[in-house]
């Protein structure tokens, strides 16, 4: 019997460490930055992504508004935007293909196809090609 209580035990142990670990790499940092509206790497756009639909939910496809303008404010046109992104403490991409399907007008383009399947943090990267030239930016978004 006593056996049994120490394989019990042990069984435990182990089953709560295991969470503790999962729990750690699912939880986005302090310190993340959770910012909608950043400059890209190169400096030659500013972009702000918007979900349509908030609070964000797992498991459901969304779409996200991303604007894009010169530095100085200025839309882009005829922009090209290729996305992709995933959950870096995970090791893997996102779970779906999301694409630009359409220009709004005013330097908005509408992103499709933006699934989130767990919690955690993720990240939406955008490369950027238009006439100032190409860049990109990496958004992080927790759940």
């Amino acid at each position: 019997m006593r056996r049994i209580v120490i394989v019990i035990a042990a069984v435990v142990m182990v089953v709560a460490a295991g969470l503790a670990v999962t729990h750690a790499l699912m939880s986005p940092p302090d310190d993340l930055d959770l910012s909608r509206s950043k400059t890209t790497a190169g400096g030659r756009y500013h972009v702000e992504i918007a979900p349509e639909i908030e609070p964000l939910a797992l498991a459901v496809m969304h779409a996200w508004v991303l604007t894009l303008t010169t530095p100085d404010g200025e839309p882009i046109e005829d922009a090209e935007i290729a996305i992709g992104g995933g959950m870096p403490q995970h090791g893997h991409g996102l779970p779906t293909a999301p694409k630009a399907t359409a220009y709004l007008g005013g330097g908005r383009y509408r992103i499709e196809g933006v699934r989130f399947n767990m919690p955690g943090n993720w990240t939406l990267e955008f490369a950027i090609s238009a006439s100032p030239g190409n860049d990109a930016v990496v958004f992080n978004v927790a759940l």
